[in-house]
C-alpha cells in the first residue's frame, strides 16, 4: 500500500481518458434480488447480453460475481458468447452499477505503471442502503491485480466526473456540491482531492442534471470528452420540458469554460423523448454511451433521435463502430451503458 503522504498525481500518475486504449471492461452483474431492476431483472438480461457481446469484439470483459451460483446464472444469460477474453472475479456487490463503485484506474511511465483510486462510496448520498460490498470492491479488484491502492478519503462516484486524459476534468455542482457527498469539504478541498489523485490540472463545472437522475446530476449524463478539446453534449429545445432550462444552462457554462486558455468544442446531441414509468419521470439520455476500444455502445429508445444520436456519434468517432442497444428496459434501473462500465487502460 503507498504512503498516505504520497499523492498519485507526485508520482506520476493521471486517469487516461475513456477513448485510450483499454485491456478490459469491468462489471459487476446484477442480483436478481437486488434494488435495481425491480420486478424486470429477466427482462434486462438480453440487453446485458448484448452489451457484453458487443464489449467481446472489442476487447477482455471482467465480471464480478457474489458467488459460484451467481456465476452460474451469468454464464447462462450469455451461454453461447465467445468466452476466451471473458472472466469473472467472485467480488460481491450489492448493485450492478460498475462505474459509480468500481476502481477508478491510473497509468504511469515508470513501474508499477498501473494503479487503482478507491474514492469512498455511500450509494448516491445515502439513497440506496445497504452499499457496505460496493464500498470495497476498489480495493478487492487490486488486491487480484496486485497494484497499488489509493484512498483519498472523500465520496466520489465514478460517473460524476470526465477526464480528457491531459490534465482537465469535467463535473458538476448538483453532485460534487451536494451535503449529501462530503459536507465536511470545501469547493477547494473537493478540486485539491481531484488533482492530487487523479492527476489533473482544470476543473470544469457545470451546473445540474437531468430530471430523474437519482445521482443529484452525474457528468455522464450530461456532456462527454470525445477528445482533448471537444465535448458533446445534451440540450433539450422543448421549453416546457423540465430539462431545457439546466441543460441550457450547461450549454452556456460550456461556450464560456476553457482548457488551457482555448475554448472548447461543443457538439449537442438530441435527448430522448421524456419516458415516465410507474409515474417516475427516467433518466434516458444518449450521453450514457460506453467507448470501448472498437466500438461506442449508445443506448437507444426506439425513437427517431436515436439515429440523430449515432450519426453524430459517428462523426466523433470515425474509427469506432456505434453500435446502437435498445435500453428501454435497461433503464428502468436509472443507467445505461456507462453506469454499467469501468475501463481497465493498457499499460505498456
Amino acid at each position: 500500500m503507498p504512503n498516505e503522504q504520497e499523492m498519485p498525481a507526485q508520482l506520476g500518475y493521471r486517469m487516461p481518458a475513456e477513448w485510450e486504449s483499454h485491456a478490459a471492461t469491468w462489471l459487476s452483474w446484477p442480483r436478481r434480488e437486488g434494488i435495481s431492476f425491480p420486478d424486470s431483472y429477466a427482462r434486462v438480461l438480453p440487453t446485458l447480453r448484448t452489451m457484453v457481446a458487443a464489449l467481446l469484439e472489442s476487447e477482455a470483459v471482467e465480471i464480478n460475481v457474489s458467488n459460484g451460483a451467481h456465476e452460474a446464472e451469468a454464464r447462462a444469460a450469455l451461454e453461447g458468447l465467445p468466452n476466451e477474453r471473458l472472466t469473472f472475479h467472485e467480488i460481491p456487490t450489492n448493485e450492478p452499477w460498475c462505474r459509480d463503485h468500481g476502481p477508478i484506474f491510473l497509468t504511469r511511465s515508470e513501474e508499477p505503471r498501473l494503479a487503482i483510486v478507491d474514492w469512498d462510496y455511500n450509494a448516491w448520498g445515502g439513497k440506496y442502503p445497504p452499499c457496505d460490498l460496493d464500498d470495497v470492491v476498489p480495493t478487492r479488484i487490486a488486491a487480484e491485480l496486485e497494484v497499488p491502492v489509493f484512498y483519498p478519503r472523500m465520496i466520489l462516484e465514478g460517473g460524476s466526473i470526465e477526464v480528457n486524459g491531459a490534465g482537465a476534468l469535467l463535473t458538476t455542482e448538483g453532485c460534487l456540491l451536494n451535503p449529501n457527498r462530503n459536507p465536511q469539504l470545501t469547493r477547494e478541498q473537493i478540486e485539491q482531492r481531484l488533482r492530487d489523485y487523479l492527476g489533473v490540472r482544470e476543473i470544469l463545472w457545470l451546473g445540474d442534471g437531468i430530471e430523474g437522475d437519482d445521482t443529484d446530476g452525474h457528468i455522464d449524463d450530461l456532456t462527454r470528452f470525445v477528445d482533448e478539446r471537444t465535448v458533446v453534449t445534451v440540450v433539450e429545445p422543448d421549453e416546457a420540458d423540465a430539462n431545457h432550462a439546466p441543460l441550457q444552462a450547461n450549454l452556456e457554462r460550456l461556450r464560456s469554460l476553457t482548457i488551457a486558455g482555448k475554448p472548447l468544442e461543443i457538439l449537442e446531441l438530441p435527448m430522448p423523448r421524456r419516458i415516465v414509468r410507474e409515474g417516475m419521470r427516467l433518466p434516458a439520455s444518449y450521453a450514457n454511451f460506453y467507448l470501448a476500444n472498437e466500438r461506442v455502445l449508445l443506448p437507444t429508445f426506439a425513437e427517431p433521435n436515436d439515429e440523430v444520436a449515432a450519426e453524430i456519434l459517428r462523426h466523433a468517432f470515425p474509427t469506432r463502430r456505434v453500435v446502437p442497444i435498445d435500453c428501454q428496459e435497461l433503464i428502468w434501473g436509472l443507467g445505461a451503458f456507462h453506469c454499467l462500465t469501468q475501463q481497465q487502460p493498457t499499460v505498456r
